[in-house]
Formats: structure tokens, C-alpha cells, sequence
């Protein structure tokens, strides 16, 4: 990970009286203070002006690349300790827990600028969150935002480094694996909005219920400035019944009565339309250009944060209707006839279904071809894994499903599911092995015609859009 530092550079001495450290002048002349102007954890980034974070690790420790780093030019390093022997000259600010001085520096460094802060947490849905909120607040700020999957305790605080000195507002996104990483997020960033999109079963293996998963999540009132806004989903659960303590939550959702509520939503090809009932109002007839109820939650908590803030319903409209999808999230396109719903960022029991349910409203919006999907491995769910993947697959056998291509090992119970609910063994196609795309890239080929819709979507580590590049390459193969 690399950032350039937002505002002018840092030196090494503001470093080391931020986050406490020990300047260490390593084969030259102390008294320097050298600045920097951007930051980064993998070596091979490293180059003159940049700080190398030297990070520990189980399986890889950054401080054995500390001497490539500086080879490269760099002369900043942060670190936990020094090598022994170094040919280098190079200044280090040295501390306890070189991570944490990250976080340290990215307070400091925040805090010199003027803005308001929106934190995103939830177990699905953040970064499609995050986006639509910055898509409105857009409208009538600057806004900064966290890119890619800037979201861990290292990436979060590299991204509210790049800051521009002229952010009004930035939008922060939170990811986590275990307890006690949203707090940390959290007490870093201060937010004065945070929400929390949902809780499902992703990080059940880490977790282990979802009762600890909301628990870990709703860390992040820790870091809630006073008189701060919690936005939280009210149709979820855990998250209406949760209690705490000096906050008052603000509800959206569509199911129950909430204080920002979707209804008469409708459907079509490429879009959603909507409207919100809130403070005795109705929004009518939003469009966003996105399918899926998932969606609306998304742009529900984007249009909550725009009247906090201050915006028109005109203003936060116009911001919901130039919302884009970002990387792999729903992009849809076509393929040889075959209209592909490319889905392939991450996935969850949750979010499998509610891909599947945009897949089905499409496809039955054509009123044309068949219902098909590639659906991969889900990650990180614990013990309860065969029976989330089963629970999938029976889900797209009751959505319609009509062809169904499993991809990995975990996903061979996709297929069972898919038999447990009605598919013919016929209409499903296997492929354990996730290194070897161009096998389910072949199935389909030979059995996909025009007029057909595709969904794929599998967890990250499967990397399923490798597939649908092999499909593009042999398009000219599709019946």
C-alpha cells in the first residue's frame, strides 16, 4: 500500500513527537529533518521522499526489507527496530508498535484539517455505502473517500493521510476480522456520523455468532464525537434491539417503520425506483441507476447523511442519480448475447442472495433466455460453511435458476443445495478447482446461448472475474 501525503509532506521529526518515537540517524549525521511526501508499507514502492512502515507480521516481517527499501533511495523509515548491519544511511523514527504510530499520525494529521467525518461499517454493503454517500455529499462539499480496499487498520489510516488540506467532508470505510479493530478505527477517525449497514454472517469463523459480529461492529460508537449521529439499518434485528448507551440511533430501512423509509419500490432493467418517507415528507420517484434492495439501503443511508449534513432533497437526489458502481460490484454488460452481471468483489450468504434476486428480477425483465450463474467459494464462515453454501444454492434453485455453474471446492455444496431445491443434476456444472477458471469457462461456452443472464459472483480469494475474461476472449464461441 502507498499514499502521498495530502497536505505539503510531513518531516521525520513531527513524526517522531506525534506517535512518541526515537529518532535514530542511521550511518549519518544527526540533526537532520528530512521530509516526506508519501507513505508505504511494501518496499518494492519505496523511493526518495517516501516513509517505509516497516509492519510485523506472522508470515512476512517488513523490517527484513528495510535495507531494500532504503537501496531504492528512501531515507524515512518507521519501524519497531534497526537491522544490525546496514551499508545505508537512513533516518527511522523507532517505536513499540509501528502500526498503531500509523494510526497515531493519521489522527494528528487529520485533525489539522477542517472537516466533518462519515464512518461505514456492516458486514455487507460498506463500500456500495460509501460510495452513494460520497456520490451526494458531493454535491455540495469537497469530499475525500476511501479507495479500493483502503479500509484495515493500516489501510484506513493511509488513506485519511492523503487528504487534501481543502476537504470539507471524507467518508471513511471500516473493515474488520476480530474484535476491537472497529474501536481502533473508530478512536482514530472521531466520526461524526457512522453507520452501520447491517450484520451477517461474514468474519463467522473469526467470531463466531453473529451476536459477537454485532458486537464488533457496533465498536464503532467508541470513536463517535458527542452529539454525534448513529444511522443504523431497522430492519435488522440485532441493530434495532442493540442498546447504547447516550446515543439515540436514527433508523432506515424498508420492511419496518424507521425514520428514513423506502416504499413503492420498483424495478427495471439497470435501475431501481423509489421513494423515502422521513420527517413527514416523501421523496418521490427516486431513480437510481442500480438493481437490487440492497442498493436501496445504500442510498437510504446516502440520503439520511445528506440531510444531516445540511443538503436539499434536490441536491441529495441529484447525488443518488450520479451514484456509479466502483470495481466489480454489479457492473452489467453484454457478452456474446449473454447479458453478464458482473458481481465478483466479495461475497457473503447475504450478499449471494441478494445478487441472485437482482439476477432473477433481470432476467425476468428480458422475459427472454435463461436464468444462469457461476457461484463461488465464500470465505471466512466457520463451522456453519457447508451449511451457507447449501442454503445458497437452494435459494437460486427457488429464485427460478436455470443453469448453475459452482466454482471451488466450498461451492460443491452450492450444488447441493441447488439438487435440494428442485434443480435437475443435469443443469448443474462443477469445478473444484479455482485454479482453473478456463474449465467453467468451457461449460458455459458449450452450454450459454444468446438471450441467456449470467451472474458471477464468488468471495475475493476465488477471483471468478478471471472467468469472465475467458468468456470475453472466446466470445466468438457462444452459440
Amino acid at each position: 500500500m502507498k499514499v502521498n501525503v495530502g497536505c505539503n509532506g510531513l518531516t521525520m521529526k513531527e513524526l517522531a513527537k506525534i506517535c512518541g518515537g526515537m529518532l535514530c540517524y542511521v550511518g549519518g549525521e544527526a540533526g537532520r529533518d528530512i521530509p516526506f511526501r508519501s507513505v508505504c508499507t511494501d518496499s518494492r514502492e519505496a523511493a526518495e521522499g517516501t516513509l517505509f512502515v516497516a509492519l510485523g507480521g506472522e508470515r512476512v516481517d517488513g523490517h527484513d526489507y528495510i535495507a531494500a527499501a532504503v537501496s531504492s533511495g528512501n531515507d524515512c523509515v518507521l519501524c519497531e527496530r534497526i537491522p544490525e548491519t546496514s551499508d545505508h544511511k537512513y533516518v527511522a523514527v523507532v517505536v513499540d508498535d509501528s502500526l498503531r504510530a500509523v494510526g497515531e499520525l493519521a489522527k494528528a494529521y487529520d485533525r489539522r484539517i477542517n472537516h466533518r467525518k462519515v464512518a461505514i461499517t456492516g458486514s455487507v454493503g460498506k463500500t456500495t455505502t460509501k460510495e452513494f454517500v460520497a456520490s451526494v455529499l458531493s454535491e455540495g462539499f469537497r469530499v475525500h473517500k476511501t479507495e479500493g480496499n483502503y479500509n484495515s487498520n493500516i489501510g484506513m489510516p493511509l488513506s485519511m493521510l492523503s487528504m487534501q488540506n481543502d476537504t470539507e467532508v471524507s467518508v471513511l470505510e471500516m473493515g474488520m476480522s476480530n474484535r476491537g479493530e472497529i474501536e481502533y478505527l473508530s478512536r482514530i477517525a472521531e466520526p461524526d456520523i457512522a453507520i452501520v449497514t447491517n450484520i451477517g454472517s461474514s468474519h463467522m469463523e473469526h467470531l463466531g455468532s453473529r451476536e459477537n459480529i454485532c458486537h464488533a461492529k457496533m465498536e464503532i460508537v467508541k470513536g463517535l464525537k458527542a452529539g454525534g449521529t448513529l444511522l443504523l439499518n431497522g430492519d435488522d434485528p440485532m441493530l434495532r434491539a442493540y442498546l447504547t448507551p447516550g446515543v439515540t440511533p436514527v433508523f432506515v430501512g424498508i420492511e419496518t417503520e424507521c425514520d428514513f423509509r423506502a416504499v413503492n419500490i420498483r424495478e427495471c432493467i439497470g435501475n431501481t425506483v423509489f421513494d423515502i418517507r422521513y420527517n413527514g415528507k416523501t421523496a418521490k420517484n427516486i431513480t437510481i441507476p442500480v438493481m437490487g434492495k440492497h442498493n436501496v439501503y445504500a442510498a437510504l443511508y446516502a440520503f439520511a447523511v445528506g440531510m444531516r449534513m445540511g443538503l436539499d432533497e434536490e441536491t441529495i437526489v441529484d447525488g443518488l442519480t450520479r451514484y456509479r458502481p466502483v470495481g466489480m460490484r454489479q457492473r452489467i454488460y453484454d457478452v456474446g448475447g449473454i447479458t453478464v452481471i458482473e458481481d465478483c468483489y466479495n461475497a457473503s450468504p447475504e450478499s449471494m442472495k441478494a445478487a441472485i434476486s437482482v439476477l432473477g428480477k433481470l432476467s425476468s425483465e428480458k422475459k427472454a433466455g435463461r436464468m444462469a450463474a457461476v457461484l463461488g467459494d465464500m470465505y471466512e464462515l466457520g463451522d456453519n460453511s457447508e451449511a451457507f453454501h447449501e442454503e445458497v444454492g437452494m435459494y437460486f434453485a427457488k429464485q427460478g435458476g436455470s443453469l448453475l455453474y459452482t466454482f471451488g471446492e466450498n461451492a460443491e455444496q452450492i450444488a447441493c443445495g441447488a439438487t435440494f431445491g428442485g434443480m435437475y443434476p443435469e443443469n448443474i456444472y462443477r469445478n473444484r478447482d479455482i485454479k482453473a477458471p478456463h474449465i467453467t469457462g468451457e461449460m458455459l461456452i458449450h452450454s450459454l446461448r444468446a438471450g441467456d443472464t449470467l451472474l458471477v459472483k464468488a468471495s475475493r480469494g476465488a477471483a471468478a472475474e478471471r472467468i469472465i475474461e475467458y468468456l470475453k476472449t472466446n466470445s466468438e464461441r457462444l452459440r
